[in-house]
């Protein structure tokens, strides 16, 4: 049969047991607490928001946009750090229990070619890494994208990736997610252009943080929706709640294997989630948003890199006419794992058999090899025990 001849199978689109647990419904503003600490955040906090809690301490109006910008382009750590607004007014939100949400840097490494990795210190001294790429354009321009996290850990377990080989902690709060970018733009002094959700832990079991996070970046930071991709393995029940927000940004859904048996090997959460189901709730988030979902596809030596498997998936995507572009991820080594980079050579070789498939393909460029800038990897060299996802904090 022709590309086009391929029968769609019959799906059953639900999935009677599972074992995923997301956060409850995102608000438009969430207040924003850290777990167990009783503080208030500012950041995160829209500018009519702080405007309307400057008059609440009895403050004009414009000392709420002063806090705006103090928060969000000066990327002030701490209130008493924003020596622009009066120390009666500073006082007075901290002795009503408001904090800036700002955590410290643990560490960091710089790659050769420019890529940082930094280790946050939560308020709980829970570690979480956030990476900068810079990229200079071919126009003479420059882009950085910061790769964010979205959890502490993760608790999917993917065979390859060094997050899960860490365990899994707790999800983290919008702020925690937003300050990531503003520690990328404190370290790089200039603006980030790009963010990618596709840091630590999978971002659709913890939608709701993710959501408000993603709304503060767009109109508080003024970074362009269409300029952010939020990455997902694929979770029951959330691309359908996704759709419903039709965001302008991208969702890429991690393949990794082109049929259910190769990718349950890899992606245990797939055993709960079989591929036919996923790919059908890729179907009708196009049908809902008008946006084609992008594919990722870590290229493992041996398991899933052979021309069989690029002809596979190329079937796939035909079969379900989602989309016509893959991106190609060359495994990053990490330590202790039974898994190997891909030659050069078999990488072009999977990218061309797509390509004669009428499937387009990019090969991720590998960053920060010497920064140990694999997902997770850096958190785990300073954090020798796994952490215990029973003692999550939810």
């Amino acid at each position: 049969a022709s590309m086009e001849e391929v029968p769609r199978p019959t799906v059953q689109t639900t999935v009677k047991t599972v074992q995923f647990t997301t956060e409850p419904e995102v608000r438009k503003h969430p207040e924003n607490r850290i777990e167990g600490s009783g503080s208030k955040i500012l950041l995160g906090k829209s500018q009519e928001e702080l405007e309307e809690l400057a008059i609440a301490l009895g403050e004009k109006k414009y000392r709420g946009r002063q806090l705006h910008l103090l928060i969000y382009k000066n990327k002030m750590n701490s209130i008493q750090d924003c020596a622009q607004l009066p120390k009666m007014f500073r006082d007075a939100l901290e002795a009503e229990g408001w904090s800036m949400g700002r955590s410290t840097i643990h560490h960091s490494t710089i790659s050769s070619d420019g890529t940082v990795k930094i280790l946050l210190r939560l308020v709980d001294s829970r570690l979480v890494e956030t990476v900068g790429i810079p990229v200079e354009e071919k126009s003479g321009g420059s882009r950085l994208t910061a790769c964010v996290s979205s959890q502490v850990g993760c608790p999917l377990g993917c065979t390859f990736c060094a997050t899960g080989k860490g365990g899994f902690a707790r999800n983290l709060k919008p702020h925690e997610i937003i300050e990531q970018v503003l520690a990328i733009e404190e370290l790089f002094k200039q603006r980030v252009t790009n963010v990618v959700f596709m840091g630590m832990g999978e971002p659709l079991l913890n939608i709701a943080s993710v959501l408000a996070a993603h709304h503060v970046l767009n109109k508080e930071m003024l970074i362009g929706q269409r300029m952010m991709t939020i990455s997902t393995v694929g979770v029951p029940n959330t691309i359908n709640h996704l759709a419903t927000h039709k965001l302008q940004s991208t969702l890429a859904i991690s393949l990794h294997a082109p049929n259910q048996e190769l990718r349950a090997q890899i992606v245990p959460s797939a055993k709960l989630y079989p591929l036919e189901v996923l790919m059908e709730d890729c179907r009708q988030y196009f049908q809902t948003t008008g946006r084609r979902v992008s594919f990722e596809y870590t290229l493992l030596a041996g398991v899933n890199d052979q021309k069989q498997h690029a002809d596979e998936l190329a079937d796939l995507l035909h079969c379900w006419n989602l989309g016509r572009h893959v991106n190609i991820i060359p495994y990053n080594p990490i330590a202790d794992s039974e898994f190997q980079r891909p030659t050069k050579a078999s990488v072009l070789a999977f990218v061309e058999t797509l390509s004669t498939r009428r499937i387009t393909a990019s090969i991720r460029r590998t960053r920060g090899l010497d920064a140990n800038a694999a997902c997770g990897q850096l958190r785990n060299d300073f954090q020798k025990v796994p952490l215990n996802a029973a003692s999550a904090i939810t």
